[in-house]
């Protein structure tokens, strides 16, 4: 069985040496639908509880949220980067609150502080799917993505990596140690 939640994010980016409207910077609402799968847990009555799989997601996609998104070829890069650091705003900004801990990937790098995303290849709806999936694989048991950008949308299906000891009180994944980190239940 699944459980399925969805996250919003906002963002800029454009294709660069893509010839059409977006090779333009622009911006977009996406919808990311994340589908996680595993036995129900007769504790809690359910495969993951939709919530923790948002906080899980969340905790590294916040930095896509109201964030350029640039490859990291583009020309655009050094110029924003330039207009940050003359703003003083390039390690970040008191009001830059909605940022979660930097990460470098094969595919993806976050500057938090500066409300960046550089990719190795261009973001679209798929890349970003492949982006998620790399972020997420060993945090959830990810069995689909669904990413909705404008009129643009893609899916992508995994074969289940693992099943997932959890909580039998609140259903989250319990840590290494066999305790729950939300309320602190022992195996």
């Amino acid at each position: 069985m699944r459980s399925i939640t969805t996250l919003d994010l906002q963002y800029a980016h454009r294709f660069y040496g893509f010839k059409g409207e977006a090779q333009y910077l622009h911006g977009h609402t996406g919808i990311l639908t994340l589908e996680v799968e595993d036995t129900v847990n007769a504790g809690v009555n359910m495969v993951f509880p939709c919530n923790e799989i948002q906080k899980t997601a969340w905790e590294v996609l916040k930095n896509f949220d109201h964030a350029t998104i640039l490859r990291e070829d583009d020309p655009l890069l050094p110029a924003l980067l330039g207009v940050y650091e003359a703003q003083g705003i390039k390690d970040g900004a008191p009001n830059n609150t909605m940022k979660g801990p930097a990460f470098k990937t094969e595919l993806a790098t976050a500057y938090p502080e500066c409300r960046l995303v550089v990719t190795k290849e261009t973001m679209t709806v798929e890349g970003m799917i492949k982006i998620v999936y790399d972020l997420l694989k060993d945090k959830l048991n990810i069995v689909k993505i669904t990413f909705t950008s404008g009129v643009n949308a893609a899916s992508e299906e995994f074969k289940p990596q693992r099943t997932m000891e959890r909580c039998p009180l609140c259903g989250i994944a319990l840590d290494e140690n066999g305790v729950c980190p939300k309320c602190g239940y022992r195996k």
